[in-house]
């Protein structure tokens, strides 16, 4: 079962949070479908927020398709966001996880392993969208 981390210094409401991290656990693999996430009043307990914060976050989640509520029983998955690669024993994940362990030797904190990754995809995404093959000038000889 998932375990929510409320930071309450980041800035980002604390239903953002929950939403983030279970979306992250369902791309990690940690949530299946079928899995029930923690109660709101559980949740609660864990993070001493709001449960009108908690109901929020899983209404959201479920307008996103993400989970289902039924009444009396608890809150479900109903569809992952895993891709290849995101299994626990996955080469990549590994790396991964190695890499991460590096940097909080070097000293980095959270904020700033975020930074680098996130730097990281910024420049990776930019370089491919630059040696992309633009579309419109095939589109524009043929219009001639």
């Amino acid at each position: 079962m998932i375990e929510y981390r409320i930071d309450r210094g980041s800035g980002v409401p604390a239903y953002v949070q929950i939403v983030e991290q279970t979306e992250r656990a369902l791309r990690m693999g940690l949530l299946k479908v079928g899995d029930k996430l923690p109660t709101a009043r559980e949740v609660v307990a864990a993070t001493a927020i709001n449960p009108n914060t908690v109901l929020r976050a899983y209404r959201d989640m479920e307008q996103a398709g993400l989970v289902e509520l039924r009444r009396g029983l608890g809150t479900f998955v109903t569809r992952s966001l895993a891709r290849p690669g995101a299994e626990g024993d996955s080469p990549l994940r590994r790396e991964a996880a190695d890499w991460v362990a590096r940097a909080r030797a070097a000293g980095l904190e959270r904020a700033d392993v975020l930074a680098l990754v996130t730097a990281a995809l910024d420049a990776h995404d930019r370089e491919h969208e630059s040696h992309a093959p633009d579309d419109r000038e095939g589109k524009k000889e043929e219009a001639a």
